[in-house]
């Protein structure tokens, strides 16, 4: 019963424009010609568009750049932060570095007070030409104690104390003055003298310099306060201190203090956000407050609090306060599109419907599309479908309609035409989960349970979605197949150890227990017997769900651990994949193993030459099988150096030589006969394939067509990729393959299964494309890449359809092509040649 009130889909707080292309081409257009201190705000709004695409890798990339190209001290430490908070997690990588010695630049804070330039702690006037009409020595008196100071030095220090000293002021006259009044204590007043003489503060305590700061502060004394607040800032060690310096730092406008302060706040995201007293300081701050924080980096310190406090709670008072500031700091349209679209899907969570509406329309106004979806479900929630159906109409009939549009008017229809609206739906956008869900959902209603395992599996089979396992999980038990029911919450338990299933009431955890007193007990025997199978049929769901069953026996977890990684990065779950490693890593069983891990998590991270030593100092331990895996995977991705190949062969013989199980004997048996492919020894590569299947590696199917391929047997080629197709669950790269080695006529037919089975792979598109190009239907080949584009930001669809806008003459979509494409890839070398090229050719 709880599957037919299937939940509408949410209304994602994310930046959509209606043509993404359109705004990555904007984006680097301004990048090419703006000036240096407004890179990171643009590169903040490309991270903005690829988190609402969902590409995790691109947006992380824009972040990236956006620290790099980071002008202010401000930016710096805001995007270091946000960088921190994405890559939560991977804080070991930072220890793991240090002890190749190489130092984690993303998660170090920032000692930028040392790189704040000694010129700002100048004296004011430096004339000794002045006539000064006083003694040269002027005394203070603090209660009962005189300071001794030279009045031309202290007159130095700011225009107020000129004036005052060797103006029209009767202090300027006289030898004692009275400063009992003002705040300032002995000590602080000779170091103020000291501070006039040398440039320099004494070492004095908090309390002195907060003293010190005050007294800058009343007199103008800039330099003096630059100095008082370097030194405070060196104190701010702790979140407490930090929040009773911020509060100094706002009082009195001293930004460097208050960027100190701000840095320790930042980095304890998330935890920090349960302090009230942080929570008041940035959710109180007025527009002046706000600049002394973070300069002119508000809306970028505000759009990482307000994505912070989301994650935490989207509903909490705590984020409309972060979103209001939000919206006050926006400076340009595109800023107040993203800032009044996510406070309206906050108000709306809230069911503060009238304001919700308020902001949805003008972010609307200002050119957000998307938020057509906040006012549709309004007008819903008052009953007036009608209306919600004219405002979807009024858009789509507006420019070229998107995938999104047909599934929100789905929403406000009912029988044929809501089914037609999510067919559409699928057509535009594949990627979209509610329309299999809703049909998956209905075929149950209308006890078809079969054909709705059919339709969820379609999109299980590219993309691994929880909330579709769920649903196939209760399929499964409509059906009574325990077995398979267990297989899909055991692979929810391993994406997701604490989730919650039947719309959040009970935990994945105990529906497991109730599934496995109807299964018989598997054995570890069976397990690994179970495990070989599934692997080699390519059933990387199925391997997931046993792994995890296997990790509840006394086996070696680390071992475990690591293949549950391998298949969780296959599956497109980096993150996962990563919190795999880990495990690993802490569960290794050796110093050896343990190294191997660690040296995984530098390569998968990116730091491959770090990765290749820790491979190293495994097998100076001990040789084995994974280490010498590591160092000849790591070689081979790294060096394109012919010579490489040779040591590539030789590491992999070595791991050959030692104990492993089949499973890995396989992979490496498959890697080395495309390390020989590519050298040109056919004979041996044919021998490792050949020996990789033998042990079950289903996969070396695919090397083996390739040798038969590269020896003109395009029968035999064919032949080994049809069973590959029939052995694997996946199979949609399979006929992918296949199709290369086919006539036309089954070329199509093959792309169009792949197409079917996987509509993210871009390989289709491409060819169908490039055909009805030599066909000479041009607008159709564009049609082909466009329908792609529209749900997937690729490189190479946007290059062809670049160069096919050049092709027919139209040279600003060629040109807006390669900006949006150089957004995905800015050092793509065939890009940069092509934009060259076509920006030559604009008039």
């Amino acid at each position: 019963e709880s599957l037919m009130k299937m939940p509408e889909p949410p209304v994602l707080p994310h930046f959509k424009p209606a043509d993404y292309v359109d705004i990555l081409a904007q984006i680097h257009e301004e990048l090419e010609y703006c000036p240096p201190d407004e890179k990171s705000c643009l590169y903040l709004l490309q991270f903005q568009v690829f988190r609402g695409l969902g590409e995790a890798k691109l947006s992380r990339r824009s972040l990236q750049a956006a620290w790099e190209k980071a002008s202010t001290i401000h930016e710096k430490l805001i995007f270091g932060a946000w960088l921190k908070y994405e890559k939560r997690g991977e804080e070991p990588i930072s220890d793991l570095l240090g002890s190749c010695g190489k130092c984690s630049q993303e998660f170090k804070l920032l000692d930028f007070v040392s790189q704040i330039s000694a010129d700002s702690l100048g004296i004011s006037y430096d004339d000794e030409s002045d006539e000064f009409q006083g003694s040269p020595v002027v005394h203070f008196r603090i209660r009962d104690d005189m300071i001794a100071c030279d009045r031309r030095k202290l007159a130095a220090l700011s225009t107020p104390l000129y004036a005052m000293l060797n103006g029209g002021f009767k202090e300027s006259h006289l030898e004692v003055i009275d400063m009992s009044r003002n705040g300032i204590s002995p000590i602080g007043m000779r170091a103020i003298s000291k501070f006039s003489l040398s440039g320099r503060l004494p070492y004095l305590s908090a309390e002195s310099i907060l003293e010190m700061l005050d007294f800058a502060n009343k007199f103008c004394c800039k330099g003096l306060k630059d100095a008082c607040e370097q030194k405070l800032a060196s104190f701010v060690s702790s979140r407490q201190d930090a929040i009773d310096y911020m509060e100094c730092a706002i009082e009195l406008g001293c930004s460097i203090l208050a960027a100190s302060c701000l840095q320790v706040l930042l980095n304890e995201l998330p935890e920090c956000l349960n302090d009230e007293q942080v929570v008041r300081i940035f959710s109180s701050a007025n527009k002046q407050q706000r600049s002394t924080m973070a300069g002119n980096a508000s809306f970028s310190l505000y759009c990482l609090l307000g994505e912070v406090s989301m994650s935490i709670s989207a509903t909490s008072d705590v984020t409309v306060s972060f979103l209001e500031k939000l919206v006050d700091s926006a400076s340009d349209s595109r800023q107040k599109q993203l800032s009044l679209h996510q406070l309206a899907c906050v108000r709306l969570l809230r069911k503060d419907h009238a304001e919700a509406e308020r902001l949805f329309n003008a972010a609307f106004t200002a050119g957000h599309v998307y938020s057509v979806v906040g006012l549709a479900r309004l007008a819903s929630l008052r009953s007036n479908k009608h209306y919600s159906l004219n405002l979807l109409d009024s858009v789509m009939s507006s420019r070229w309609p998107l995938g999104w549009m047909y599934q929100e008017r789905a929403l406000y229809l009912d029988g044929d035409s809501k089914l037609e609206n999510l067919n559409k739906a699928t057509e535009l956008d594949p990627t979209l989960t509610y329309p299999y869900m809703f049909r998956a959902a209905s075929l149950m209603k209308r006890q078809s349970v079969e054909a709705a395992l059919m339709e969820i599996n379609r999109i299980l089979g590219f993309k691994l979605v929880l909330e579709c396992l769920e649903l196939r999980f209760c399929c499964y038990l409509a059906l009574e197949d325990y077995r398979a029911a267990l297989c899909d919450v055991q692979a929810i338990l391993t994406l997701a150890p604490d989730y919650r299933m039947i719309g959040g009431r009970v935990a994945a955890k105990q529906l497991r227990t109730l599934v496995m007193e109807n299964v018989e007990q598997w054995t570890t025997a069976d397990c690994w017997m179970q495990l070989y199978d599934r692997w080699s049929s390519v059933d990387d769901i199925g391997s997931l769900s046993v792994i995890y069953q296997m990790l509840e026996s006394d086996a070696a977890k680390g071992v475990l651990y690591f293949r549950q990684s391998l298949l969780l990065l296959r599956l497109n779950c980096p993150e996962a994949a990563m919190r795999s490693l880990q495990l690993a890593r802490e569960h290794a069983a050796s110093q050896h193993e343990r190294l191997v891990y660690e040296g995984w998590i530098l390569y998968d991270t990116g730091h491959c030459e770090e990765g290749l030593q820790k491979a190293e100092a495994s097998i100076a331990i001990q040789r084995s099988f994974e280490a010498f895996f590591l160092k000849a995977y790591a070689l081979a991705d790294s060096s394109l150096e012919p010579s490489t190949s040779a040591t590539v062969v030789s590491l992999l013989e070595d791991a050959l030589r030692c104990p492993s199980d089949r499973l890995r004997k396989g992979q490496a048996l498959n890697n080395l006969g495309s390390v020989y492919v590519d050298c040109g020894n056919l004979d041996l590569a044919a021998e490792c394939y050949i020996n990789a299947l033998k042990i079950g590696h289903t996969r070396a199917h695919q090397g083996l067509a390739r040798v038969h391929f590269l020896r003109n047997n395009r029968t035999g080629a064919f032949e080994e990729m049809t069973k590959l197709i029939e052995k694997a669950r996946s199979n949609a790269s399979a006929y992918e393959k296949r199709s290369e080695y086919c006539d036309r006529d089954l070329t199509k037919a093959d792309l169009q299964m792949v197409t079917k089975l996987d509509p993210l792979r871009v390989y289709p598109y491409r060819y169908r494309a490039a055909v009805l190009m030599d066909n000479h239907k041009e607008k159709d080949a564009i049609s082909e890449l466009t329908k792609a584009i529209a749900f997937k930001a690729d490189l190479n669809l946007l290059h062809l359809r670049a160069a096919f806008h050049e092709h027919v003459g139209d040279i600003s979509g060629a040109l807006r092509d390669c900006r949006a494409a150089l957004s995905v890839d800015p050092n793509h070398q065939e890009m940069l040649e092509l934009h060259h090229r076509v920006n030559s050719q604009e008039p």
